[in-house]
């Protein structure tokens, strides 16, 4: 592996990281998650459950990119 190649895999490890650290808090942030209320609802769901769903695809996303990453260098 040549050391740019290895920079770069450092670089991809850390934006994903940080991709995952920036969704972790927006999933617990006052964005998300209203105080005491299920409106707005999404399809008869409430809006916090939707942002559960989609934080969990963004974790598993990121989580794959990692796999392939860590594959590739």
């Amino acid at each position: 592996m040549s050391p740019l190649s290895k920079k770069r895999a450092r670089v991809w490890t850390a934006v994903i990281w940080i991709a995952a650290g920036l969704t972790v808090i927006i999933t617990f942030s006052p964005v998300i998650l209203h105080h005491g209320k299920k409106d707005p609802s999404l399809l008869s769901l409430p809006f916090s459950l939707w942002g559960g769903m989609m934080t969990t695809v963004i974790l598993v996303l990121l989580a794959y990119l990692s796999s392939k990453i860590r594959d590739k260098y």
